[in-house]
């Protein structure tokens, strides 16, 4: 049976435990280790979703005569 992936926020929240618990110094090397291992992972993951959202998002833009156009998200920002 496939695990179910984690949603966005669900992500976030087990990030911030794990930079709590690496600040705390209260985990061993080996135990450190792993919680760092998955902490890029899930950054890897939250960053992959932000990405694909990114290329969703649509972006109105007014033009100067006053018409109103789609564009991609992005599209024309320096």
């Amino acid at each position: 049976m496939a695990t179910k992936k984690p949603s966005f926020e669900e992500s976030m929240e087990r990030l911030e435990e794990i930079v709590r618990t690496l600040e705390s110094g209260s985990e061993g090397l080996d135990s450190s280790l792993k919680l760092y291992e998955e902490g890029i992972a899930l950054v890897r993951g939250c960053t992959e979703r932000l990405d694909q959202a990114e290329q969703t998002v649509k972006q109105l833009q007014l033009g100067p005569d006053g018409s109103v156009s789609m564009t991609d998200f992005g599209d024309g920002e320096a």
